[in-house]
């Protein structure tokens, strides 16, 4: 359970490539011929290039009817990316606030949920709507409350555990095909099952190709009609186009099939070994030919961070910079917030080239520079991994797709046509485009019959993912008794779409794992033979993390007496990790951090008895590692962001989203005031030491 990884004879490492496969310099095949330049075939698809004329908004008929029928009925709305879902929501807030009502707005993504914050407040007035996520909690009893689905979740825990009504007239669930998310659908899930019939649903979704399904299971979950708005037209209609090794832009797809000229390259792709790597081109060339033929801004889609990084290094300074002084202005405002970036490596490339990269390896406040600089037109391009094109709103007109497979956190797959839709669904903007363009590349990592595939495809239809866990199983058994949580389990999406016989079977293995789970909170005195929460049941239900198990037997064992806010810090970090990664610590904060290694190895002994239970209970166990602690440590003696970097071999985003998931997990001890006030005290200070610049 224990992972160490001790350090080397230097004083700190390069990240080590284990989970992204870094892309080694090639030596393409260069075409002295090659030149940008339209096939003759591709022309048509390119007339309609530029914006429309202005006008005055005009909704669709479909954003009308969604916004009647949310009136009286819950609203499944399933329509492409970028076709006017905000709108909708907008409309619908702005009818029940009229009635006086309240409305929760739920977003996957905290980065979601602080744009759509901003955009409400500046429609209803910021007196008028909070935020709930992780780290932000302002304005708490407005009457719309944008937050994080988690949180809504764990507010309708609350609302049964203490008989309260939650007080809203309207849920808007943005994002609803999260409901068919892997990591994370088995909250949303848990939401739709929880929601008092009598407040209205409204569910934003990208298209759905089972959107008749989920709305005959929420009827039948919630005892009220739920009706369908579906477009099927993007108000931007997309074109697909495929670069060819020589330059030229062609037509992707002639019908149905593949174009003449694409289809004898994916036949030497998958004929000649080695063929796929020889024509991948050289990020430069595929910018200079979107530039020449008008189809910037654009979205480049890549396999890994590192690829991302890369890129824009390789990057030629733009041959022109008619907004610079625009973009030295923001960039400074920037800095003059959020010093840190001064020391950036790629800000000055942003500045010759206006290409950034944007993913999770870097920090919040570099991320939300990108955005800004996008939205407002500085930035000709942004280099991104597959992650972004949920839920951040970028104004692209092409979106280039350079791979067809994704990291599933072991390794990589091929796409999906849900994902594949999601990221394509960026590009084309409302407003502003007339037509978006999706351009494939060739590369060793994009399989061309298979991106043939995806785009003819549908999006896959949603499954349930929902789960038994510790905190779900506790928190049930608060407001139910066992019985009653097993009626709720039959609601699940799981079993409705399922045949009666395969529902039963779904059912009881769903049952199953409830009962293990309760049996062994029972052996553990968590709860009792009834399946009634004891005293420890009972705190241990506000535990709403990712290990609640093992941080209540740390509190149990008396493993935080006696310790620091530092030191509890410490050794909360190491239960917020949620994939296994070799990082290395230099051996200068090796040596700084021996006394924090004994306490880490007592309190993870200390937890050596329960995790042999839930081995032998079949249930999985993290390997706690020591490199997050060690991080905590450091940045709490008050080391500047880059001295921090400089002792890890790890991406400063990385470092970062530890340091936030610290600080959200020592949060949810604030709640055991009552009865750890020691604990919830130094949790509270622990908090402030960790939120400062740069990640917030």
């Amino acid at each position: 359970m224990i992972q160490n990884r001790f350090p080397k004879n230097r004083p700190s490492y390069k990240r080590r490539e284990g989970v992204y496969h870094s892309r080694k310099k090639q030596d393409l095949d260069r075409d002295d011929n090659w030149s940008p330049r339209l096939n003759r075939h591709a022309r048509k698809l390119l007339e309609e290039i530029g914006s429309p004329e202005a006008s005055s908004f005009v909704p669709d008929p479909f954003q009308i009817s969604a916004v009647e029928l949310a009136n009286e009925h819950d609203v499944l709305v399933s329509a492409p990316t970028g076709s006017g879902k905000t709108w909708i929501a907008l409309e619908a807030t702005g009818r029940r606030m009229a009635k006086g009502e309240s409305v929760w707005y739920a977003t996957p993504l905290k980065a979601l949920s602080n744009s759509k914050f901003d955009e409400f407040g500046k429609v209803f007035g910021v007196e008028n709507v909070g935020i709930l996520t992780g780290d932000r909690k302002e304005n708490q009893d407005a009457p719309i409350i944008v937050g994080t689905t988690e949180i809504l979740r764990n507010k309708l825990y609350d609302s049964m555990q203490f008989g309260q009504d939650l007080k809203v007239g309207l849920v808007i669930l943005d994002e609803a095909h999260y409901l068919g998310d892997i990591d994370r659908g088995v909250v949303w899930e848990e939401v739709l099952i929880y929601l008092p019939g009598r407040v209205r649903l409204l569910l934003l979704s990208a298209t759905l190709s089972n959107a008749r399904e989920i709305a005959g299971w929420l009827e039948y979950i919630r005892g009220s009609s739920c009706r369908i708005v579906a477009s099927h037209e993007r108000p931007v209609p997309l074109k697909e186009l495929f670069l060819m090794p020589s330059g030229e832009l062609a037509p992707f797809l002639s019908g149905k099939r593949l174009f003449p000229a694409v289809a004898e390259i994916a036949k030497l792709q998958k004929g000649k070994r080695g063929y796929s790597q020889r024509i991948e081109l050289d990020t430069n060339r595929v910018m200079q030919t979107l530039r020449e033929f008008d189809l910037l801004p654009a979205i480049f889609f890549f396999k890994s961070r590192s690829d991302c990084d890369m890129a824009v290094s390789r990057l030629l300074p733009t041959p022109n910079q008619h907004d610079s002084d625009a973009m030295n202005l923001l960039v400074e405002e920037f800095l003059q917030k959020y010093p840190d970036l001064r020391n950036q490596r790629q800000l000055n490339r942003i500045m010759s080239c206006r290409v950034g990269a944007h993913h999770a390896g870097h920090l919040p406040a570099w991320r939300l520079l990108i955005e800004n600089m996008m939205i407002k037109g500085l930035l000709e391009a942004i280099f991104s991994t597959s992650t972004v094109a949920a839920g951040v709103n970028f104004p692209a007109r092409t979106v280039v797709i350079m791979q067809s497979d994704r990291f599933d956190g072991q390794k990589f797959v091929d796409m999906t046509a849900t994902e594949f839709h999601q990221m394509t669904g960026r590009c084309g903007r409302r407003g502003i485009d007339k037509v978006g363009f999706i351009v494939m590349v060739p590369s060793k990592y994009l399989d061309i019959n298979l991106v043939r595939e995806l785009l003819l495809s549908k999006p896959e239809p949603l499954t349930s993912r929902i789960t038994i866990n510790f905190s779900m199983t506790l928190n049930l058994l608060l407001s139910h008794d066992p019985a009653g949580v097993i009626k709720l389990l039959e609601f699940s999406f799981a079993s409705f779409r399922e045949g009666p016989s395969r529902s039963r079977r779904i059912n009881d293995r769903l049952i199953a794992d409830f009962y293990n789970h309760m049996s062994t909170l029972n052996e553990l005195g968590y709860v009792d033979e009834h399946g009634r929460p004891t005293y420890d049941g009972t705190w241990a239900a506000k535990l709403r993390l990712d290990h609640p198990l093992l941080i209540a037997e740390l509190i149990r064992s008396g493993a935080f007496k006696g310790v620091s806010h530092i030191e509890l810090a410490c050794m909360i970090a190491p239960f917020v990790i949620d994939k296994e990664r070799e990082i290395h610590i230099s051996k200068e904060l090796w040596a700084r951090t021996k006394g924090l290694w004994r306490l880490f190895k007592r309190a993870v002994s200390s937890l050596r008895p329960v995790v042999n239970l839930l081995v032998a209970r079949g249930f999985q166990t993290p390997t706690v590692m020591f490199w997050p602690a060690a991080a905590v440590f450091l940045w709490s003696q008050d080391v500047d962001w880059e001295e921090l970097n400089a002792n890890l071999s790890a991406d400063e985003g990385d470092i970062s989203m530890m340091l936030l998931r610290t600080a959200d997990h020592l949060r949810q001890l604030l709640d055991l005031e009552k009865e750890e006030p020691d604990l919830a005290l130094k949790a509270s200070e622990a908090v402030r030491f960790i939120m400062r610049p740069p990640i917030i």
